[in-house]
């Protein structure tokens, strides 16, 4: 290693560290970041070294719980043990010593509410999850009494939709024996998953911090994303006593949120200085850190952003405007999102529920084989729990129109790609509408966009290139470079574009004429889910 120069540093436990700077990396005394990156179905640790290779990573799945109809929960003791787990694991696996790890950076499932008792550290009840559509009245009251006009979307940049933690957090004080009283009292904590895992990461009940970042906040509906505070009077709007919310922070943060503790799963004292949601973890993974760079993340659900700046200018059409990452406290880089929630969703729909696939692997070839004909007319809207971005229909349920004896399993697992492509281009014609100019490309990462067929089809309906990178993990990746951005283990952000690469560039191979009859048919598919539970 080529040093230019080297100085001290030292932990709050008064250990003293080495800090060594280079022409571009500046190298600490250990050679890697970690992300915890907690995701809807499951956890994973990855560790990163300083040219973005991946060196560990370990990820394990957690339980999906459905107490009723349109309820989606998730265990928070489940989700740390999980954490716990995937940490030690990767440690073990790789054979890293956790002392070679400057900084952890954490990214998560957004929106996803824990509360917990602030001395126990226990929750007080189930995470309710951002696909849980039980604040449904609380959200239609709201939009009724026009809040979400005059208030909650000037101030916030978000829609009055369950969607968001505002709604769920109000319902738990409402319906949990106890729970307000508690809030009231300050012995309950509110948080994202990321405070959740960052308040056990740095101690728990013994000194753990109580932070979250201002991406994760801006999925709350309770913050002033252009102040970038918790907003008061949507606060009592929702009767949610601020004692109960995490300490407002910068995404990348030199001020260190805490440490990891010796006795803990990384059995080092590590600065845990990286936070973003996972979606713009992604953001910061593909270095989309220019005025209308753009990027597509393939998950449980598709969550396009794209880059608008400086300044939160808000959607007419649909959709949400994001705190984008955040480098330094009180200022931050906002995004355009649009906002899909089932995507990759559909895939498993179709092997837990139909069984007509056995794993997701499978769709690539069944939908080659059917390539000449398509869908064969057949369009499916997988409004699972409403259609979110640019709808933004709570009565909308999924639909699969166009069948004929001629349809096999193959068009049906063909039209469940579509889908995914359809609804990412009904979120690119609204950031069109809105910014006034059309994105000719677009950055993809998550675990789909390994299907090379999906990709395809996805060049082929926008009629733009999709690029994929040589690191399609982003989430972890934005979140390790936020952390390691933060304690100097990279320069800045044009050391980290120098590390991004290319693996493939899809083009789109449609005529106009037929990609446009095809979108046409798709908008039609819509019009008939839209509203569904109105009409019954």
């Amino acid at each position: 290693m080529r040093v230019a120069y080297s100085y001290r540093r030292e932990r709050p436990s008064g250990e003293i560290y080495i800090e060594f700077i280079n022409k571009n990396i500046l190298v600490k005394e250990g050679n890697y970041v970690a992300a915890v990156d907690q995701g809807t179905t499951g956890t994973r640790c990855m560790v990163f070294d300083a040219e973005s290779n991946i060196v560990g990573w370990v990820y394990e799945e957690h339980t999906q719980i459905y107490p009723m109809p349109g309820w989606v929960e998730h265990d928070p003791i489940e989700i740390w043990e999980k954490t716990r787990y995937v940490i030690s694991e990767t440690l073990k696996r790789s054979g890293i010593d956790p002392k070679e790890i400057v900084a952890v950076g954490v990214t998560n499932q957004r929106e996803t509410t824990v509360i917990w008792d602030a001395k126990t550290g226990r929750p007080l009840a189930n995470a309710i999850v951002w696909q849980d559509t039980r604040t449904k009245e609380i959200c239609e009251q709201l939009r009724k009494d026009n809040y979400e006009e005059t208030l909650i979307h000037p101030r916030t940049g978000v829609f009055s939709f369950t969607y968001f933690s505002g709604p769920k957090i109000k319902w738990l004080l409402e319906n949990v024996p106890g729970l307000r009283e508690k809030a009231e009292k300050g012995e309950a904590k509110f948080g994202t998953i990321d405070s959740w895992l960052i308040w056990n990461l740095t101690g728990g009940p013994d000194g753990g911090v109580h932070v979250t970042d201002y991406t994760n906040a801006s999925r709350t509906m309770l913050m002033d994303i252009e102040k970038l505070e918790w907003n008061e009077e949507i606060l009592e709007l929702l009767k949610i006593p601020s004692s109960i919310l995490p300490e407002l922070r910068p995404s990348s943060d030199k001020s260190i949120y805490g440490y990891t503790k010796p006795d803990g799963p990384f059995k080092a004292e590590i600065p845990v200085c990286g936070d973003l949601g996972d979606q713009q973890a992604a953001l910061v993974g593909q270095v989309c850190f220019d005025r209308g760079m753009a990027k597509n993340t393939y998950g449980t659900g598709c969550f396009l952003l794209q880059n608008i700046g400086t300044k939160p200018e808000l959607s007419k059409h649909g959709l949400l405007t994001t705190v984008a990452y955040s480098m330094e406290k009180g200022k931050c880089v906002y995004a355009l999102e649009g906002s899909i929630a089932v995507t990759g969703a559909a895939i498993q729909w179709l092997r837990d529920n139909l069984k007509i696939i056995s794993s997701a692997s499978e769709t690539e070839q069944m939908a080659r084989s059917v390539e000449q004909e398509g869908s064969g007319g057949v369009y499916f809207v997988p409004a699972f729990s409403g259609l979110f971005a640019p709808y933004w229909d709570l009565d909308a349920r999924g639909i699969i129109v166009g069948l004929t004896r001629f349809i096999r399993r193959e068009h049906i697992v063909h039209a469940t790609l579509e889908s995914i492509c359809y609804q990412t281009r009904d979120v690119l014609e609204a950031i069109a509408s809105d910014t006034g100019s059309r994105l000719t490309e677009l950055k993809v990462d998550g675990g789909a966009v390994i299907n090379d067929y999906l990709m395809q089809l996805q060049a082929d309906i926008l009629g733009a290139k999709v690029i994929r990178p040589k690191v399609t993990e982003t989430t972890s990746l934005g979140c390790v470079y936020a952390a390691g951005l933060a304690v100097g283990f990279w320069k800045d952000l044009d050391t980290l574009k120098k590390l991004w690469k290319v693996d493939r560039v899809f083009q789109p191979r449609w005529s106009e004429e037929k990609r446009e009859k095809m979108y046409k048919g798709w908008r039609a598919a819509v019009e008939r889910a839209k509203g569904w539970l109105k009409d019954l």
